[in-house]
Order: structure tokens, then C-alpha cells, then sequence
């Protein structure tokens, strides 16, 4: 086992690993909690969700370690199972069993691209301006969503959004949580966002506002409600009406924010451990197969996709240096299958503050885009406010991508900008005008 992991060229052991293995779960384990919450707002099965959610944050953290040897742990994302819920299927009307099969589709069709050594090309292609802005656009929205499930901020007919009610419990409550979780993320505490979530939670049940589980223990419930049901619609539609317009630029989202968001962290997370080389990441394609792969798998299993966790460099900082963590990481997961009565105790006053400050950390994003540059900031600039403003991932990263080649080839740049920049221009325009 030492062998296979490499453990002595890595300069590290068992002992070592397993606590890296350990700290990145902790560090993640909100996913477990927060993801059923959002996907049940999707008219999801809860339970079902949960049981996903370990089962392809397992699988695919497993697949990392043994396959691409990485100590990277996977699961489903934050901001894309935002998406998937405000976007996809509350914004365009879209049963989530089609939304399944897109996320489907943009795990098989990653994987080919991988394959095919297509990733240089298709990064190439798009600009970093627009990747920051992305990222960032997708942490002030989750923030907002955040911020609406506390009551922190409520609708109002004359100016849209105002402030909520402070004297309401449950809204007291997210503010303590808010408070509590930004103290620890600030000390430095590894898993500062689960152990904000405990401690939120443990506060509820103190003064009445959470009801506390019988026993927190539990047979894995069942899977049935969401296991396969991606194929549902080639039983019900029509090919036309399946893949509209609308579940295609569904598909470009799911794949363009899960190719760029896993190849960030991939990166950032292996330079924190001194994996790169010559300015290149070793295995790069078997890490980007096992994070396709695991999106693939969590849409059959039912989940939204599936990707790397930045929260693997808790793990990293503690130790982690091979695949052997990620297997610990994986095994965790499938332990948590057993603690599904908890996620009664997880109310929307306890998920909030774990997007608000996960919206801080992706936001941190703005700080790399040249502002100063007018044909850059606007194009950024759309990208990034229209995603909370119109509740949709999607339609932010479509303005940006129109207004980005319109901005450089009026600052006399358009050489510049990719030619699949001006075909995905074309693409989002038609996106506008047929968008329902």
C-alpha cells in the first residue's frame, strides 16, 4: 500500500495521511447537509439527495486517490447545485430529472474532451478575465441566496430587497451563525464552515428553534427517488422536446463551470503542495477523468455535479501528500450514509451562513480581474451582477460573453479574442432571443 501510494518519494506515512484524509472531510462535510437542502428546493427526495451526495463525494474522492494518486477530495459543488435548483429548474421550468441528464451529459462530454486532449484548447479559448468573473459572480449569488433563506434580506415592493426582520428567532439565529463561522474561518480553524454549522445547530436546539433528532443514527435511506432518474425523460418526452435551446446552454454552464472551477483548484490546490513541475500539474488528465467521471456517476446517483473541493488544502496543510488521504476522505463520507436523521436539524438559519461565507471565499475572485482595463470590467462586470440579480448562473455568463468581444473589438483588440469567443457569442445571442 506504501508502495502504490508512494509514500516514502512523498516523504510522508500513514499516520500523516489519515489525518490530512480526516481534516479534509471535516473541512467539506457541510456539502453533506447544505446540498440536500437546496436540491429538495428542486422538488428533490431529501433523504435520497443525502445519500447521493456521500455516495459520489465517496466514489469520486476515492477514484482521485487510487486513480490520479492526488490527496483532493471531490463533491458536489456549491454554486452548481444552485444552479441546478434557482437556475435550471425554478428559473427555466425544467423537471430536475432533465437537469440529472444534463449534468449527465457535461460529465461524458468532459470526459471525451479530456481524453481527446481538447482542456488547453477549450482554456485557451476562454479568457481568465471571464473565468474570475465567473467565479465570482457565482459567490455573490450563493451569498444572496444565503442572505434570502436567513431573512437576513426579504422581498419589498418598492425597492425589491430590503432588510428583515432582527427581531425574529430564526434570523437572529443565521446572524449567530454567520458571526460564529466567520470568527473561526478568521482563526484559521480547518472545517471553520461545518463546525459554524454545529455550533449554529447546537444553538438552535438550546432555545427552541430546532428540534433535535431522536437519534442521530439511522439505516441509509433509500436511493430509489433519485437513482437513474435521469433517463426518466427519454420515457416521457420527445428527443425536440427534451434538448431544447434552453437544456443546451444548461449543459455549456454545467461543463464550462465545472472544467474551469476543477482545473483552479486542481491547481491551486497541487502548487500548495508542490505537485507542479515545470509549470505543469503531473496526471493532470487522470485528476480531470476521476472529476468527470465523478460527475457522471453523481448524475446517475442524483446529484448535481460533482467536483474538486478547494477545502482539500485543509488536508494538505496538515499533511497530505498522496492519493492514500483521499481514499481516507472517501471512506468518511460513506461512514456519514448513517447520520441522515441530522438533516432535520439543518434548517435554512443553518445553511445560510455556510453560503454567505463560501460567497466571501469565491468572491475573493474579483480581486484577479483587471479592472482598470474598460473593455475587461465590463463584460466582468455584467457577468458577475447579473447572476444575483436575475437569479441565474447562466444568464451571467452569457452577458459576459456577449459583451466581451463587442468591448475588445471596439478597444481595436479583436484579434485577440478566440474565434470559439465569437462563435459562443452567436451562441448566446440566440440564448436571448429564444430564451423563454
Amino acid at each position: 500500500m506504501d508502495k502504490f501510494f508512494r509514500f516514502q518519494e512523498l516523504g510522508t506515512n500513514y499516520k500523516r495521511e489519515s489525518l490530512g484524509g480526516l481534516t479534509t472531510f471535516l473541512a467539506m462535510a457541510y456539502i453533506l447537509f447544505v446540498n440536500p437542502y437546496y436540491l429538495g428546493m428542486a422538488g428533490m427526495d431529501e433523504n435520497a439527495v443525502f445519500v447521493a451526495t456521500a455516495l459520489a463525494a465517496a466514489i469520486g474522492t476515492i477514484i482521485m486517490g487510487v486513480y490520479a494518486k492526488y490527496p483532493i477530495a471531490l463533491a458536489p459543488g456549491m454554486g452548481l447545485n444552485a444552479f441546478f435548483t434557482f437556475s435550471v429548474v425554478i428559473g427555466l421550468g425544467i423537471p430536475w430529472e432533465t437537469a440529472l441528464l444534463g449534468v449527465f451529459i457535461s460529465g461524458i462530454i468532459f470526459i471525451i474532451i479530456t481524453v481527446a486532449g481538447l482542456r488547453e484548447i477549450i482554456i485557451n479559448a476562454i479568457p481568465m478575465q471571464l473565468k474570475y468573473a465567473a467565479a465570482a459572480g457565482i459567490g455573490l449569488f450563493i451569498a444572496f441566496i444565503g442572505l434570502q433563506g436567513a431573512e437576513i434580506v426579504i422581498p419589498d415592493e418598492a425597492v425589491a430587497v430590503a432588510l428583515g426582520d432582527f427581531t425574529s428567532g430564526t434570523t437572529l439565529l443565521a446572524i449567530f451563525g454567520v458571526i460564529v463561522t466567520v470568527i473561526l474561518m478568521a482563526a484559521g480553524l480547518r472545517g471553520g464552515i461545518f463546525y459554524g454549522m454545529i455550533i449554529t445547530a447546537v444553538a438552535g436546539i438550546i432555545v427552541g428553534l430546532i428540534d433535535l433528532p431522536g437519534n442521530p443514527v439511522a439505516p441509509i435511506p433509500s436511493l430509489e427517488p433519485t437513482f437513474g432518474a435521469f433517463l426518466t425523460p427519454f420515457f416521457e418526452q420527445s428527443f425536440a422536446e427534451i434538448f431544447t435551446l434552453n437544456l443546451v446552454i444548461v449543459i455549456l454552464t454545467f461543463l464550462f463551470v465545472d472544467f474551469f472551477d476543477t482545473a483552479g483548484t486542481l491547481y491551486a490546490v497541487a502548487n500548495q503542495a508542490g505537485f507542479i513541475k515545470d509549470n505543469k500539474l503531473p496526471r493532470a488528465k487522470k485528476a480531470l477523468i476521476a472529476d468527470s467521471s465523478a460527475s457522471a456517476i453523481g448524475a446517475v446517483l442524483g446529484t448535481s455535479t460533482t467536483t474538486a473541493y478547494i477545502e482539500s488544502s485543509s488536508g494538505i496543510a496538515a499533511g497530505a501528500r498522496s492519493g492514500f488521504a483521499s481514499v481516507v476522505t472517501g471512506l468518511l463520507f460513506l461512514a456519514a450514509l448513517f447520520f441522515s436523521p441530522l438533516l432535520t436539524v439543518v434548517t435554512s438559519a443553518v445553511t445560510a451562513p455556510a453560503l454567505i461565507v463560501v460567497g466571501v471565499l469565491m468572491a475573493g475572485a474579483l480581486g484577479n480581474i483587471e479592472w482598470k482595463k474598460f473593455e475587461i470590467a465590463v463584460p466582468a462586470f455584467f457577468t458577475v451582477i447579473a447572476m444575483p440579480l436575475t437569479y441565474s448562473i447562466a444568464t451571467g455568463i452569457a452577458l459576459g460573453f456577449v459583451m466581451y468581444p463587442i468591448t475588445m473589438l471596439a478597444k481595436g483588440r479583436g484579434k485577440e479574442v478566440h474565434p470559439i469567443m465569437y462563435v459562443l457569442f452567436f451562441v448566446f445571442i440566440a440564448y436571448f432571443i429564444f430564451h423563454d
